[in-house]
């Protein structure tokens, strides 16, 4: 007999305690018949300033993540969504593949989402785009690893533009006009698609409808997570006014 209420799915999400954005832009992207299980991966609102705050918060996340995910591996979930990105991008793409295995078996086995591997499906659902302009939420210190992961898997990352968040929970403090002149910044002729890093940005809503100004697809990070979290398990909803993403089914 399936759940009553996650008769569809149900899926988790593991964040970090500094985190406002990635539950509330996932729960408005639920559709009937899923729910989202919500996990706390506890951290320390540090200084993403300088090079040892950043260490201490890539640190923290390590060390508590595993914590977070088996937090959730009593409630029988078939995924979960780890709404995480520094540590995926930190040490490159083997290191992120190690991490897939130990996140899995964290969660119990559930199958893991993760924000590079989200972000490359959508570029490959969208006609295979390589050429990117791509935000972060960090200042230089953080810029260039994210930057670097896409490198290695064969992106071209024409534009890169950092909103220069001062601490993780400082993150989601920015304004509508602030998304816009960063999607500006990374909106080349030549760039295919914009992407947003960083699941503290609250962004999606502005992105979707920016799409229609830039004439490209514009990913932000959560929308992107809870799309191919759904698409992989089966469920091709879509959502109105969610982006173009939302509307392929």
């Amino acid at each position: 007999m399936p759940d009553l209420l996650g008769y569809r799915l149900k899926l988790g999400v593991a964040v970090p305690s500094t985190n406002t954005s990635a539950q509330p832009e996932m729960d408005a992207l639920r559709p009937a018949g899923v729910t989202n299980h919500i996990a706390r991966i506890l951290i320390e609102d540090e200084s993403l300033e300088e090079e040892a705050g950043f260490n201490s918060v890539i640190d923290r996340i390590r060390k508590s993540t595993s914590n977070a995910l088996k937090s959730l591996s009593a409630c029988g979930l078939q995924r979960v969504i780890v709404a995480v990105s520094p540590d995926s991008y930190w040490e490159g793409a083997e290191h992120h593949r190690l991490l897939l295995a130990q996140f899995r078996e964290a969660a119990g086995g559930a199958e893991i989402t993760t924000s590079a591997d989200a972000i490359e499906a959508a570029l490959e659902q969208l006609g295979g785009l390589r050429r990117i302009g791509l935000i972060s939420p960090y200042s230089e210190i953080g810029d260039n690893p994210a930057s670097r992961f896409f490198i290695e898997r064969g992106y071209e990352v024409v534009a890169l533009h950092g909103l220069g968040g001062t601490s993780p929970s400082r993150i989601a403090d920015v304004t509508t006009a602030k998304l816009r002149a960063a999607v500006e910044a990374v909106n080349r002729p030549e760039v295919e698609a914009i992407i947003q890093v960083g699941t503290n940005v609250p962004m999606a809503a502005f992105a979707a409808l920016a799409e229609d100004w830039v004439g490209k697809p514009v990913i932000t990070n959560n929308a992107v997570l809870y799309w191919h979290a759904l698409r992989q398990s089966g469920i091709a909803d879509s959502v109105e006014r969610a982006g173009l993403l939302f509307s392929i089914r």
